[in-house]
């Protein structure tokens, strides 16, 4: 009976010392090699159970120490505390004190490690996927004019269209980001940018408007993740001295891929015959071929991803101490090796890591089904999610979280209604230009003739037309008004913006025309005969592409770089609160010479002047973002706030396009002053560029 009392007690102890956390002196650091053995008194007390101050019920213990007694014990014998008996708010604060001394060990690890081939590396693995996220922003736009005749869209379906990404990314910036901090940077991209290409790649195919709506919905919350992970990742691999101009210069790719978005088009788009179709419902047009193209650096970034590893900052926090050595240990190595350096060794023997205070549950295999198990993972995970969004609203982080998101908002708000207000504008200008060239036609008659040509931009009032054929032509942008056709003949006739207004039609065939019902407006329809419409929508022609709105957002994209190399060049100079507040204050100057504006040019050059000052507060403000939290919250806080950012673009895109031909006064004061109130807040935030990556 002793020996079954004794091999108990045994296995009840190789249970409780199986991790080192419990025998390893409890400072937090990790050290290499193998644990020191217990002395011999100590392994024999644990092994009877007992020692000379502690009496033993029998029955009672089981090689775990009695509930009642615990605090006396660690008080008498034990330095350390177990976690599981000690108060959350003690772990806490060991853990915060475990962060400060992290962080300050984590700067001079990065500063051995030094910066070079491993970090250029993954500066241009990264700047393709935020090179995707900029693409996202665009590809819509470009692809409306001509999607909408493919899919027969109305006005409302096409605002919906273009809303639709962006509310997609809303929610993937807060989930993705958010499971960023938990699962892993690397792994959340990769997650984000495989769901960005996938749907993206199906959208290009798929025919009917409502499941293209869900594929650019599903694709743009893949690529709202990117933003958050990808400042966040890199951030993590940079030095204090590095990191605000290392940041601003990624910063570059989203511009890039504006103007890789805006090539692409103006190269592919217009042509239109770049594609097949498969009977008469199945098409494949030259846009379709854009969306594919513009699919294609968010999937080089996944591939290169691959043989990226992961952030050791975040390693850490999670208590995988010999992962991060490693992935610490390869950036040394390679950075060294490319300065010709390979001697030097990597000097670094342990680290510091954070108390661990989450609560692990391992759901074996054996319990519940499958889909129950994965369940109550992802019911724990997003909680998890759910904490850390709640965390960044504790009184620690509250302020600089809502000075932060009035800050983005307003930027958003501004920055995404402008330049779609822009292209509007310059739109309308044009149309005034197209309708002051109108010309009008009062009473003309003519009989016997076929018009077998193009008329364009044309009235034709009280006009009589007898006998007459009209083959093979198309109509663009013409009204007949209070005209009379009698015994005419219309044959495969193509119209764009085409009415009859007023009307008399008497004893005329409409054979393979596209001049429905709703294109004649209170007509008399007297012995007409209308044979095999045209099916479906059409593009009618080719020359309708609008090159000049693939030209403004060209030149808009373009005109970001000086404001790129300003604010890379100063922004560890002059700090990120001066940076976002003056770029803000002259961004809103801009907008009042908006006023001034008054054609197609000068708007192009105020739009390419705001874009250019405004783009130093978008790259402060992804800097203080990254600064302002800790690792374990950082991603959560960047998405919440680059979701809020989209919400601001939503409304944005709804408020400034509907003055367009209106008023441009309530557009210019709206920008200007949510950019002077934004401006003016983000003075108050806490400059960051001094303190180490917490």
């Amino acid at each position: 009976m002793d020996d079954g009392y004794r091999n108990t007690n045994q296995v009840s102890d190789d249970y409780r010392y199986q991790d080192g956390n419990y025998d390893a002196p409890n400072d937090g650091y990790y050290r290499g090699g193998d644990e020191p053995a217990q002395d011999e008194d100590a392994q024999s007390d644990v092994t009877e159970g007992h020692d000379e101050d502690d009496e033993v019920y029998e029955g009672e213990y089981q090689g775990i120490p009695h509930p009642d007694d615990i605090k006396e014990k660690q008080k008498k014998r034990a330095p350390a505390m177990d976690d599981e008996y000690r108060d959350r708010a003690d772990l806490m604060a060991e853990r915060m004190e475990d962060e400060e001394q992290l962080a300050h060990q984590y700067e001079n690890i990065i500063e051995e490690c030094g910066h070079g081939r491993f970090q250029w590396t993954l500066f241009f693995v990264l700047g393709l996927a935020l090179m995707a996220d900029g693409v996202e922003v665009f590809v819509v736009g470009f692809v409306l004019p001509s999607a909408e005749k493919d899919m027969c869209l109305s006005s409302s379906n096409k605002g919906m269209l273009g809303l639709i990404v962006y509310l997609g990314m809303m929610v993937g910036a807060v989930l993705l980001g958010g499971l960023a901090d938990k699962l892993g940077r690397k792994q959340c991209l990769i997650i984000s940018l495989a769901i960005n290409a996938a749907f993206a790649f199906l959208s290009s195919f798929v025919q009917g408007y409502g499941f293209f709506l869900f594929c650019r919905l599903i694709s743009g919350l893949g690529i709202g993740g990117t933003l958050p992970i990808v400042f966040s990742y890199f951030s993590e691999f940079l030095s204090r001295e590095k990191r605000g101009e290392h940041l601003s210069w990624l910063c570059m790719f989203w511009m890039i891929g504006g103007i890789y978005a805006s090539a692409m088009a103006w190269s592919i788009i217009p042509h239109y015959g770049w594609g097949f179709s498969m009977g008469t419902k199945y098409h494949f047009h030259s846009w379709r071929v854009f969306v594919l193209v513009c699919a294609l650096p968010c999937i080089a970034s996944l591939v290169a991803l691959k043989f990226m590893p992961e952030s050791p900052r975040f390693l850490l926090e999670i208590g995988k101490h010999d992962e991060a050595w490693m992935i610490l240990k390869q950036v040394h190595d390679t950075n060294m090796r490319a300065k010709g350096e390979p001697e030097r060794v990597f000097t670094v023997s342990y680290i510091k890591t954070p108390k661990q205070v989450d609560e692990f549950i391992e759901i074996q295999s054996s319990t519940g089904t499958w889909y129950q198990r994965w369940l109550v993972r992802i019911t724990t995970i997003l909680k998890q999610v759910w904490d850390n969004v709640l965390y960044c609203l504790t009184a620690q982080y509250r302020m600089n979280t809502l000075m932060l998101a009035v800050v983005w908002f307003t930027m958003a708000l501004s920055y995404y209604g402008l330049i779609v207000w822009f292209p509007d504008m310059i739109r309308y200008f044009q149309d005034e230009a197209y309708e002051s060239r109108v010309k009008i036609f009062d009473e003309e008659e003519v009989s016997h003739f076929t018009f077998n040509f193009t008329l364009e931009n044309q009235i034709h009032r009280n006009g009589e037309y007898r006998n007459d054929k009209f083959i093979g032509m198309k109509f663009k942008e013409v009204r007949f008004e209070d005209s009379l056709f009698e015994d005419c003949y219309f044959e495969d006739v193509r119209s764009s913006e085409t009415f009859f207004e007023n009307c008399t039609i008497i004893s005329t065939v409409f054979y393979n025309t596209d001049l429905y019902e709703h294109k004649f407006i209170n007509c008399r329809l007297i012995n007409s005969t209308f044979m095999k419409e045209k099916e479906g929508c059409h593009i009618d022609f080719e020359e309708d592409n609008d090159f000049l709105i693939y030209l403004v957002s060209f030149l808009g994209s373009l005109s970001v770089l000086p404001g790129n190399i300003i604010s890379a060049l100063l922004m560890d100079k002059i700090g990120r609160i001066k940076m976002i507040g003056g770029s803000m204050l002259i961004s809103a100057v801009c907008c009042f010479f908006l006023f001034f504006g008054n054609s197609e040019s000068a708007m192009i050059g105020w739009q390419c002047l705001f874009c250019g000052a405004s783009i130093a507060a978008w790259n402060a403000l992804d800097v203080i973002t990254v600064e302002l939290y800790p690792t374990d919250k950082r991603a959560t806080a960047f998405g919440i706030l680059n979701g809020l950012c989209k919400f601001g673009a939503i409304l944005g895109n709804s408020i400034f396009s509907s003055f367009v031909g209106i008023t441009k006064v309530v557009p210019i004061l709206l920008a200007s002053s949510a950019l002077v109130g934004g401006g003016l807040l983000a003075l108050r935030l806490p400059e960051t560029r001094e303190q180490v990556l917490m």
